[in-house]
């Protein structure tokens, strides 16, 4: 059967750290009214997280690539204004340079209760922070078979976005150590692979009648279907310090997704390829960011990432100009030139000890740089 035009439209959901200015260490308890007030600001698109230190928000669904990244220029503004009033400030890195996990304290919510009941330590050392991209396909079929085929695309995403080098205060040498916490979960990683919507529906029928889970809200792939709205929900990115940069992946994801849809009009698909590749790559993606290439499977080698974002970025052109954002997923090529999150907190970090600072002190650098970086050009 023939699939209708998608409609396309994209969401762009966003966790952030709160951090004491003074102390520049996360916010273990913060004030209920600092929430409340986001909320009323943001009409609602401002909401608590499972740990109290943490703050997400979520932009309108959007009907073009502009207005999301407006949305989220307005919400990380509001935040940082409202946040700015308690000594506090948000940071947009997936983890904190150095506060520990073991002070956090989750948020009271059933959800979080359960979760934290079920999952004990591991959820306990969730104080990491990732963007999730939602784009919008209407029919369920096409987006089972869009979600079979996108999963190639996702460690190319992540080597962009990484944010996560540090950890209680030490380098982990990975250049997104968020995965390393967020993998301990059960239902994460690389989506499972589904003929049919109805073969998808069964599964997840079979995990909630046995009370396993409550709903598809707790599958937490690194791209899913979202259980809330008609959409393809990528969820493998950290947070970008820069607005730019996150408005740009999102971008390139939009038009990876579009250009997906493109070849199934056409008749024609992109090859599905075993997890056990891909996996090979989201693991070099999540060490090295984009520092040492990613294996093209066709060719049977590793190759820059600088020159598979050019290979993807001449695929999704037709996409990009259609959806009116060539400029910025143009804006990749200067992730990659300029560095990732992951590549600047390290270099400031390794700045401050060349100029004699001690490795606290250092520390204390990156986040005052991280808090700049979250708001600079808004």
């Amino acid at each position: 059967m023939p699939f209708s035009e998608p409609s396309f439209y994209i969401g762009i959901e966003e966790e952030y750290h709160l951090v004491d200015r003074s102390t520049r260490a996360l916010v273990s308890d913060p004030p209920a009214a600092m929430l409340e007030k986001c909320k009323k600001r943001t009409k609602g698109l401002v909401r608590p997280e499972f740990l109290k230190s943490q703050i997400e928000i979520g932009t309108r669904p959007c009907e073009t690539l502009r207005a999301a990244g407006e949305d989220l220029a307005w919400l990380r503004k509001t935040v940082a204004e409202v946040a700015g009033e308690y000594g506090f400030a948000p940071i947009a890195a997936s983890t904190h340079p150095f506060s520990e996990w073991r002070q956090q304290k989750y948020t009271d919510r059933e959800r979080y209760h359960v979760l934290a009941r079920n999952m004990q330590a591991v959820a306990r050392r969730l104080s990491v922070c990732g963007m999730h991209v939602h784009v919008g396909i209407d029919d369920n079929q096409l987006r089972i078979d869009l979600m079979n085929q996108v999963s190639y695309f996702l460690p190319h995403l992540l080597a962009l976005s990484t944010s996560s080098p540090f950890w209680c205060g030490e380098d982990t040498g990975l250049k997104s150590y968020r995965l390393s916490i967020f993998n301990e979960l059960p239902r994460t990683g690389l989506p499972e692979r589904f003929e049919s919507f109805g073969e998808y529906q069964r599964h997840v029928a079979i995990l909630t009648r046995a009370g396993v889970i409550k709903d598809a809200t707790m599958l937490w792939w690194d791209v899913r279907l979202s259980a809330r709205f008609p959409t393809i929900e990528m969820r493998i990115t950290d947070v970008c310090p820069l607005l730019d940069d996150a408005v740009a992946i999102a971008a390139l994801f939009l038009c990876i997704v579009r250009m997906l849809y493109r070849l199934r009009r056409g008749n024609q698909r992109w090859r599905v390829y075993a997890p056990m590749l891909i996996n090979e790559n989201r693991w070099r993606a999540q060490r090295y960011g984009f520092d040492e290439g990613l294996m093209d499977f066709g060719k049977g080698k590793l190759v820059s990432c600088a020159d598979l974002l050019e290979e993807l970025l001449e695929l999704v052109g037709e996409d990009a100009q259609a959806l009116d954002c060539v400029k910025e997923v143009g804006h990749c090529r200067k992730i990659i030139k300029r560095g990732s999150g992951a590549h600047r907190q390290l270099a400031v970090f390794t700045q401050a000890i060349i100029g004699g600072a001690g490795h606290k002190d250092a520390l204390d650098a990156v986040v005052d740089w991280l808090i700049a970086e979250t708001v600079r050009g808004l």
